[in-house]
């Protein structure tokens, strides 16, 4: 095209520099090095995004890149090969709640990301993620131990509401002694509810809870519905929610007494419980 229109004219439309298109052909003729990795590093990070239906960011696909493939490389670069590619990851949008409000409970933040634990059943972190799968949606609730990382209890529901935070944190009391355990939250309206904290009181569990839009502040539980997505709703195609239901069964038992984690001395979080008992 720049054999029958002037390179000006051509840059002004495409609403480049002169400079910058020159030097885009001079790497298309001779590339460097560098930009020879990064068209590779595109489609890696191409992949990924497709692969994890584009809920990954940079940090995420960063991560991705040295888990899945030994590549280490600067997070801000991965930021800029993925603005290149116009892709970046797909955000939740809050939904319109139409109902009644009620007077919300905000507790202090009194885990304050200090996530080391010195025994079991000391701190817990819950929260809830969805699951999609042949066009339908399922929401898993979680309840997570900070001393080993071991799940104590979950339960997975087509509705995310009120009965799902309160059933998971009922399992838990079937499982384990809870009196004044601290469990963490975010802010979700589940927890904020008046019936939620009256359970917690029932029990003598402490809440704490994030500050508002910050989900460093529960990075732990997050991590873990990563490595649930990754390695096992992500590697199969799941028809009926029954099927949904038994991988997630299985991967939890797996995660708990049969992963090894380099933070537990290469030990399962069941393990770990164990030898430190």
């Amino acid at each position: 095209m720049a054999d029958r229109y002037p390179v000006l004219l051509l840059c002004k439309i495409a609403q480049v520099s002169k400079s910058g298109y020159y030097k885009w052909l001079h790497l298309q003729k001779n590339p460097t090095r560098k930009y020879a990795e990064d068209q590779e590093l595109k489609k890696l990070i191409l992949h990924c995004h497709q692969r994890v239906n584009g809920i990954y960011g940079y940090p995420r696909i960063k991560m991705w890149l040295y888990r899945v493939h030994g590549i280490r490389i600067n997070h801000k670069r991965v930021y800029r090969l993925m603005k290149e590619l116009g892709i970046q990851s797909r955000i939740r949008r809050k939904r319109k709640y139409y109902g009644r409000k009620e007077p919300i409970v905000i507790t202090e933040n009194k885990l304050n990301r200090e996530f080391a634990a010195s025994r079991p059943t000391e701190k817990w972190a819950t929260d809830i993620t969805y699951i999609i799968f042949n066009g339908r949606r399922l929401y898993l609730s979680v309840i997570y131990d900070l001393f080993n990382n071991e799940v104590i209890a979950y339960k997975v529901s087509k509705q995310n509401d009120l009965s799902l935070v309160l059933d998971t944190v009922k399992a838990a009391t079937q499982k384990r002694d809870v009196n004044g355990v601290l469990l963490h939250s975010d802010q979700g309206s589940q927890y904020t509810s008046r019936a939620y904290q009256n359970l917690l009181q029932a029990y003598n569990i402490t809440p704490s809870m994030s500050r508002k839009g910050n989900c460093l502040d529960n990075a732990c539980i997050e991590s873990f519905f990563s490595h649930l997505k990754t390695e096992c709703i992500y590697l199969d195609s799941f028809g009926t929610e029954e099927e949904v239901n038994k991988a997630i069964e299985r991967y939890i038992h797996f995660y708990n007494h049969e992963r090894i984690q380099a933070r537990l001395r290469s030990l399962s979080p069941v393990q770990y419980r164990a030898e430190a008992a």
